[in-house]
């Protein structure tokens, strides 16, 4: 099982421990996840609301190297990679006027032939879970985490088909088969307030306040998340929410790549989770989930 894999700007620098995490279970599984060489940023958010063709080019230029791989599958960790590129797919694949223009900029031809998939759906759709399940050597059980999705793994459906718009699961089952329970809540694809982390603070204060607030309330002990951006927002800004709202969280922000590497076995230093602002430790010692 081989994919080009594209990290993005925010697994090769604030999102090392996903980047790590994920490399570990693959490994671990036997997935080979070869880098896409020299690639660029996608564009992330702040692309299309500046420069439509910009945003297209972007992900379009890091497809185009990972098909002269002869791979014609890429795995992306960050829910913004993955959305982007697949925005940039369904847009190359089915509106011709944009495709030339892409193509004319780029000085190459592609039509959307690479198949983009999210490391999530990897997982659970092609390794498979009862797959996972046999190779299982730590039931991480005792532990209840609100699984969150956010905004860009399933937005637009017609372009990410990826899950559930209103109710995805793929995280959920994935959790179930470690011995995690999921709480059931409906703040599953709320927004956390993205890339307004630097520019309006206050609104993701806010948001991500009220997702912590949800999870909490409904009895999660941690929360789990499959983008980088996300974990961000409701771990580094955990304190700075605990301050303006009088309220006194410390709830763990996981990577899902994280859990299912302490189900595997993998020592958690190998899974960074050293690099997270609330500890994680405390409550995976509690559980008696991690291997010291």
């Amino acid at each position: 099982m081989k994919y080009a894999y594209f990290p993005g700007c925010s697994l090769h620098s604030t999102a090392k421990e996903y980047d790590l995490s994920t490399k570990e279970v693959a490994n671990a599984l036997g997935i080979e996840l070869i880098e896409i060489p020299d690639w660029v940023c996608c564009g992330a958010t702040p692309a299309h609301i500046t420069m439509h063709l910009l945003s297209l080019a972007l992900p379009v230029k890091n497809l185009l190297l990972a098909k002269k791989m002869d791979s014609y599958e890429v795995v992306t960790c960050c829910a913004a990679c993955f959305n982007r590129l697949k925005i940039a797919n369904k847009f190359m694949e089915t509106d011709l006027e944009h495709r030339e223009k892409v193509n004319a900029i780029l000085g190459e031809q592609y039509k959307g032939e690479v198949n983009v998939r999210h490391f999530l759906d990897v997982l659970v759709n092609v390794f498979g879970l009862k797959n996972l399940s046999e190779m299982v050597t730590k039931k991480l059980t005792g532990l209840k985490v609100a699984c969150y999705y956010g905004c860009l793994l399933v937005r637009p459906p017609e372009a990410t088909k990826l899950d559930d718009l209103e109710e995805p699961h793929l995280m959920d089952d994935l959790m179930k088969t470690i011995g995690i329970e999921p709480i059931q809540w409906p703040y599953k694809t709320e927004c956390c307030g993205a890339s307004f982390s630097l520019t309006k603070t206050d609104i993701v204060l806010k948001l991500s306040g009220e997702i912590l607030q949800m999870a909490y309330d409904e009895g999660a002990e941690a929360l789990v998340v499959a983008c980088p951006l996300c974990q961000s927002n409701l771990d580094l800004r955990q304190g700075m929410i605990n301050k303006k709202y009088n309220k006194n969280f410390h709830i763990p922000i996981f990577y899902f790549t994280q859990l299912v590497g302490l189900a595997l076995g993998i020592e958690p230093k190998k899974l960074g989770f050293q690099k997270h602002i609330v500890n994680p430790m405390p409550l995976l010692k509690e559980k008696e989930a991690a291997i010291f």
